[in-house]
């Protein structure tokens, strides 16, 4: 089977297509012959040698996959072979075929394609992980999310919106502040023109947010803590400016503030499993009503993964990008 390979760790230049055995199913696996894989930011850290592999995990790119089950492991459930399916995976996806537990795997809603469901699962998965499971977010809070047009950000936008809270999201030029208000951000800050921070407490008379979801660091955490209301919680998923940082602890104290994160790729198959009911039950039915989508912004073919990640590189994207195979 064709497969993305590496060369040695660095720029889009690195990547190139190779060839692979297909492989076979554990016992609790299915073999998904893949139609498209999702582009995500983690994938761009193992490419540049930031963020290796799982040991149990496939060293091929690509965490989140979209096609049919042609293969099944001895212990599955309810799932068949023919099965259109989208799968949040530990790496594999960019190749024709990957491997993923059958409990990761959800049935693609009628109304999307294979390309808009391969963009569905890793961030909806985290998303649905840090607002819902983790931080139990709840109807007319008000949340900061960072980065709204990155597929984290466009999809937390919709998901805090649909449940009833006041979206505050900060990107980086004019236009993609219309298109987050497009998709339900109630307030788009420019963060290149504006100081986030001053906008918040003054839209929110100098009370602050609940929430804070943030893939940014560096410098924006001691601003987020500075932004958030007394007994808040900042989020962290990403650190795009560094992780290394510099903060005055005794505003955590005086706020009583929650400070976490989480990296979706090493949690148990059980805490996946709990996710995917989730989103089955709650997400789903909203997916088909066409009151939450995945924002798929660009397609690439597998032989232009290059070009891919040159766009991802170059933030030009709104939403996901993905690799039709």
């Amino acid at each position: 089977m064709k497969v993305v390979e590496i060369k040695k760790h660095g720029g889009p230049e690195v990547l190139y297509i190779g060839s692979r055995p297909i492989p076979k199913p554990d016992i609790n696996e299915v073999l998904i012959k893949v139609k498209a894989a999702g582009i995500n930011k983690p994938d761009i850290l193992q490419r540049e040698g930031e963020y290796p592999a799982p040991k149990d995990a496939s060293d091929i790119l690509g965490l989140e996959v979209s096609g049919e089950v042609v293969e099944l492991g001895k212990e599955t459930k309810n799932i068949k072979k023919g099965d259109k399916v989208c799968a949040l995976v530990s790496g594999g996806g960019y190749s024709e075929y990957c491997l993923a537990p059958y409990t990761q795997c959800l049935p693609i809603p009628k109304n999307l394609s294979f390309e808009e469901a391969s963009a569905v699962p890793e961030t909806f998965f985290t998303v649905w992980f840090n607002l819902f499971i983790r931080s139990k977010i709840k109807k007319n809070q008000k949340i900061l999310i960072h980065g709204g047009s990155s597929g984290i950000g466009t999809t937390a936008i919709q998901f805090a919106k649909i449940f009833g809270l006041e979206v505050f999201t900060t990107t980086r030029t004019d236009k993609k502040m219309g298109s987050c208000k497009k998709i339900g951000a109630d307030h788009a800050i420019n963060s290149k023109k504006i100081n986030f921070e001053k906008f918040v407490k003054k839209e929110t008379n100098n009370k602050g947010v609940d929430f804070i979801l943030d893939i940014v660091g560096g410098s924006y955490v001691q601003k987020n803590i500075n932004t958030l209301k007394k007994n808040g919680t900042l989020i962290n998923i990403g650190w795009l400016t560094g992780s290394v940082v510099e903060v005055n602890l005794l505003m955590i104290m005086l706020k009583r503030l929650t400070i976490t994160g989480s990296t979706l790729r090493i949690g148990s198959i059980e805490e996946k499993e709990k996710i995917a009911k989730d989103l089955k039950k709650n997400i789903w039915p909203l997916i088909e009503k066409e009151k939450i989508k995945p924002i798929l912004c660009k397609t690439f073919p597998l032989n232009k993964v290059k070009d891919a990640h040159i766009y991802m590189d170059k933030g030009l994207h709104f939403g996901k990008i993905a690799l039709t195979i």
